[in-house]
């Protein structure tokens, strides 16, 4: 949850012995992230961060439980083991040259429109 990541990120900066409050979160993350989270998104964040056992309600303010200030274990990852890549030579390709046959070149015949006769108007 990243609203839960920047609350975090948020007491550890504050670091209140009592707590840091609602209202100094809120502050800290306007100034610090320059974003705006809503009421309800904090609340339900908090509420999350207190059943995971991240955060500790103390009166009307939050404070961080001592296993989420240690940084998570780095888990190093296991490493690679190096096949042997063999090359493949590249396979030559001959371009095959096609035969060109000369063909006649046929021009197509203008079909000469019929002429329409136009009847002269009597006055």
């Amino acid at each position: 949850m990243a609203t839960l990541a920047i609350i975090k990120e948020c007491l550890l900066a504050l670091n209140d012995r009592s707590g840091s409050s609602l209202h100094a979160m809120n502050k800290w993350i306007e100034s610090e992230k320059k974003v705006v989270i809503k009421k309800h998104v904090m609340k339900a964040a908090l509420k999350t961060g207190v059943e995971k056992g991240m955060l500790i309600p103390v009166k009307a303010s939050y404070i961080l439980s001592p296993a989420a200030k240690k940084p998570a274990p780095k888990t190093k990852p296991a490493p690679k083991k190096k096949t042997a890549v063999t090359k493949k030579k590249p396979v030559k390709k001959t371009a095959s040259k096609k035969k060109t046959v000369a063909k006649k070149k046929t021009t197509p015949k203008k079909k000469t429109a019929p002429k329409k006769k136009v009847a002269l108007k009597k006055q």
